[in-house]
């Protein structure tokens, strides 16, 4: 049986070419479906993956059928499932995704996946995923975990830098205007 594990993810950037960044796990912290992702879940998988010269499919709310993109980098890291993709702009759904990824619209992140190796906590009711193996990332509206937000749109960093830098300018000159 596919499981299907939901994060809010931050999303360190979506630029004009529709690449994209951020985490789609986070370790460590108990998700809304009383699961917890510990580190090295993913390792195993990941190397059966790069083994086949491709990674787990990037999809659009767990449906199979609708691709929106492919990932180009997965790798753990001590905060979670690192990944970075690159968003099919000339389809309508990888079009729609992009738009709505840069409008925050959307802004989570849910691996679809087969436990390999858990356990349950009867008293607290939480389990933990020691091993999976991945089979997908989707980009989805309501996720379980809410750690893994949206970060920003990497063009909307770059206006606010541009905006940053210009305020500094002015007040540097307002500075040196007064002195």
């Amino acid at each position: 049986m596919l499981d299907q594990k939901d994060f809010s993810f931050h999303i360190k950037a979506v630029n004009e070419d529709g690449l994209f960044s951020g985490y789609a796990s986070v370790f460590n912290l108990v998700d809304g479906d009383q699961d917890i992702v510990v580190k090295g879940a993913f390792n195993a998988s990941l190397a059966d993956w790069s083994a086949k010269g491709r990674l787990p499919a990037l999809l659009w709310q767990h449906r199979m059928g609708e691709p929106i993109g492919v990932y180009t980098k997965m790798h753990e890291d001590d905060v979670g499932l690192y990944v970075e993709g690159k968003l099919a702009l000339k389809t309508a759904r990888g079009a729609e995704a992009y738009e709505l990824m840069k409008m925050n619209a959307v802004s989570g992140l849910s691996i679809g996946f087969v436990s390999r190796d858990d356990s349950y906590d009867r008293v607290t009711g939480v389990r933990t995923i020691k091993q999976v193996d991945l089979w997908e990332v989707s980009v989805v509206t309501f996720p379980a975990n809410d750690a893994s937000r949206v970060n920003g749109v990497k063009a909307a960093e770059a206006r606010q830098a541009n905006e940053a830098k210009a305020l500094q300018n002015l007040i540097n000159i307002i500075r040196g205007a007064s002195q």
